[in-house]
């Protein structure tokens, strides 16, 4: 390990490169390290995915086993949960989660205890960088202090015209940008933005990224780096939240939402299509802008629109259940006492991500009116004990005629496209569709309520 790196070093090769979270974040952005020829550890305090992934097993549905199997066997990825080998990495790189807690504030324990773990064994010339989705200020209030509680010292320097000052090790930030079973965007095709404590760790963070993606993008601080991603956040939580508004306005005008908006959609300038669900779901957006509102209020800043987005998304799951009541009514049946099948627990279609699924939420809600549940999934063959939910007890049914006819109410959530949905409504009593899924169904429409 170089004793004095300049930002320049980490524009080299043979770089030993430390990633701490191996989930949906930290594991890809160590394979593409690994991909242009870096050394890579991946540290977690997670024994089990350690020795999977020391082992080239996937625990992640669209990572390939075969992709950890190269980089291990070609000595250019390795996972770990001793964190004294921090010591050894040239640069850390934080991928932890960050998410709300119970009164929906933030929650840093995450990113505290792992600053708590880098600190004693940071080294001089280091680079430091911060990539979990996190308020403004975070690095440079709460993970730089704890850092430099060795002596080691990283001068705060603000704006793009700042003057260069002497560093003892660097520490940036990163948003990460990952987005789970997009194929057209891949980690190497997305653009990277950076910002820096100082300048030197701005230049440091630029020279190790560019290594792996198309482009990327510096910012005058870290503070900005901040802002950046919870905008890009913000700015779509607060798009599904008004089409989800007019979702419901919609249906008490008899309108289909989903014509009005591919309708629009067709305006080649001025308009982005934005779709409605049943709830906000994934790391992200259903997280981050509550970040930004609780930052604002040190600034005795309202921040109106977040607020009233995250009210009108929140609803979604209780409208969804009062429609699944309303169509059950239809029926002559109360929701007490109906089979009802869930279909599709991930948080959107075609991934393994339960993370702040809306299906989760729609299970809670519908166990509590004491409807008799199901779910089938075919990425997640049973669920287990989650953050705010426990359903441990149950595994995903399988999908045959038969098993349709018994339920009272089949409720599409998550509309996977290996779904037969002309097979599901033909065999189904009674199809309360949350996402459109059934639009190019023909036959027995009658059965199918959208909500």
């Amino acid at each position: 390990m170089a004793a004095d790196r300049q930002p320049e070093y980490f524009a080299g090769k043979d770089i030993k490169i430390g990633i701490i979270g191996c989930g949906y974040v930290g594991l890809p952005l160590a394979l593409r390290f690994a991909d242009v020829g870096q050394r890579v550890t991946g540290f977690d305090t997670d024994q089990a995915k350690v020795t999977k992934l020391n082992a080239g097993q996937s625990y992640i549905q669209h990572i390939s086993a075969d992709k950890i199997k190269q980089h291990v066997q070609g000595r250019r990825f390795d996972a770990t949960t001793d964190f004294t080998r921090l010591r050894e990495m040239d640069a850390v790189l934080i991928c932890v989660p960050t998410p709300l807690d119970e009164r929906r504030e933030p929650d840093l324990s995450y990113v505290e205890k792992t600053a708590q773990s880098i600190a004693p064994n940071l080294q001089r010339s280091q680079l430091i960088v911060l990539e979990s989705t996190t308020y403004p200020g975070t690095t440079e209030e709460l993970v730089l202090p704890i850092l430099e509680k060795g002596g080691l010292k990283c001068p705060l320097a603000r704006g793009a015209g700042s003057e260069e000052v002497a560093t003892d090790f660097y520490l940036a930030f990163s948003p990460e940008r990952e987005d789970p079973g997009n194929k057209q965007f891949g980690l190497a095709q997305i653009p990277k933005v950076v910002g820096g404590i100082n300048p030197a760790s701005g230049r440091a963070a630029v020279a190790l990224y560019a290594q792996i993606v198309s482009k990327v993008v510096p910012v005058s601080s870290t503070r900005a780096a901040e802002m950046v991603k919870l905008l890009e956040n913000i700015f779509r939580c607060v798009n599904i939240a008004l089409v989800n508004e007019l979702k419901q306005l919609s249906l008490r005008m008899d309108l289909d939402i989903w014509e009005v908006i591919d309708s629009a959609a067709t305006k080649p300038f001025g308009f982005m299509p934005f779709y409605p669900g049943p709830g906000l779901g994934g790391h992200c957006i259903p997280v981050d802008p509550y970040y930004l509102s609780w930052k604002a209020r040190e600034y005795d800043f309202a921040t109106r629109f977040i607020e009233l987005a995250g009210e009108i998304n929140t609803a979604m799951p209780y409208n969804v259940v009062d429609a699944l009541v309303t169509a059950l009514n239809g029926h002559e049946k109360s929701v007490k006492g109906s089979k009802i099948l869930l279909l599709g627990v991930a948080y959107k279609k075609d991934v393994d991500d339960l993370r702040e699924s809306p299906s989760l939420k729609l299970l809670e809600l519908l166990s509590a009116r004491g409807a008799v549940l199901d779910y089938n999934d075919p990425y997640f063959p049973a669920l287990h004990k989650m953050r705010h939910y426990d359903f441990s007890n149950m595994r995903s049914v399988e999908l045959s005629p038969e098993r349709l006819a018994s339920y009272d109410c089949v409720l599409i959530a998550t509309d996977h496209t290996s779904y037969d949905y002309e097979a599901i409504v033909r065999n189904s009593q009674l199809v309360v569709d949350t996402r459109n899924a059934t639009r190019h169904v023909k036959q027995d429409r009658e059965k199918v309520v959208h909500c």
